[in-house]
């Protein structure tokens, strides 16, 4: 379930099922950093699908997205992988999702939010959370334009049993604040602290890595990064504890620098 901003734990909320009935659910957890949401409803003989493994799925594989466009139920599209690791972001200014997303040209309407993305086996491989807007567009009303994305069956798997066992997700964090202003190569860690937030957390992944203010970082695991919300969404894709490689521009060197990754909680 793509998360809304009244999913909060413990929160009733009625879920209607394919075969128009209704039955009352609770929001088990929900996080607005990965727009997702556990629900749980008291109820025998539900068949869920099969999640399967979106690090399977490759460019140009068939997919299929269902929701309810506009509030028609059951709606079904087609499409395929149009390009996986997008850069994602989703939500509102207040609570912005970071997503590493599958796109699709499958039809993704207002609607289809929450719905599966489900490849040629009948396994889900992503959750439709996101609709690319026309440039200048101010709202998310309008149709697809071809550019829908999905958070990946992984990603989802992964936070879910956060939101069951803790009632809350984590995230992977490197510890720097990145200058939103940079034009150059590569994304910068920011020069000055923000409030009580400091530029590089101290004791944190980067600063035991040697990553200092105002280095620039140029790639993840080889991948380029060229905007804050590309590292931003390439980290989260990860978990806490795991490793990444990061090439990194100093005012005197370039050079590569592993970083393990600490843990944030959300809510």
């Amino acid at each position: 379930h793509v998360g809304a901003g009244s999913d909060v734990a413990g929160t009733t909320i009625g879920v209607l099922f394919a075969d128009g009935s209704e039955s009352a659910a609770t929001v088990v957890g929900a996080t607005a950093d990965y727009d997702l949401a556990v629900v749980k409803v008291d109820r025998t003989g539900l068949v869920p699908l099969v999640l399967g493994n979106s690090d399977d799925v490759v460019v140009g594989d068939p997919v299929v997205a269902v929701g309810a466009p506009l509030g028609l139920e059951g709606t079904v599209t087609t499409g395929v992988i149009s390009a996986l690791n997008r850069p994602v972001s989703a939500g509102n200014s207040s609570d912005t999702a970071f997503i590493n997303a599958i796109q699709t040209d499958a039809a993704i309407n207002p609607g289809n939010s929450g719905g599966p993305l489900v490849n040629a086996a009948g396994e889900v491989v992503g959750i439709n959370s996101a609709i690319a807007q026309p440039p200048g567009s101010l709202s998310t009303a309008g149709g697809s334009i071809g550019l829908g994305f999905a958070i990946t069956s992984n990603q989802a798997r992964r936070t879910s049993s956060q939101l069951i066992e803790k009632g809350h997700a984590t995230y992977p964090i490197i510890g720097v604040l990145l200058d939103q202003r940079y034009v150059g190569e590569g994304v910068q860690v920011s020069k000055d602290d923000q409030g009580s937030t400091a530029a590089v957390s101290p004791g944190g992944p980067a600063e035991r890595a040697g990553i200092r203010r105002g280095d620039v970082i140029l790639a993840i695991d080889g991948r380029p990064v060229t905007e804050p919300d590309e590292l931003i969404v390439a980290i989260r894709a990860k978990t806490p504890g795991d490793a990444v490689v990061l090439r990194v521009r100093t005012a005197s060197s370039e050079r590569d620098v592993r970083v393990v990754l600490d843990e944030s909680a959300t809510g």
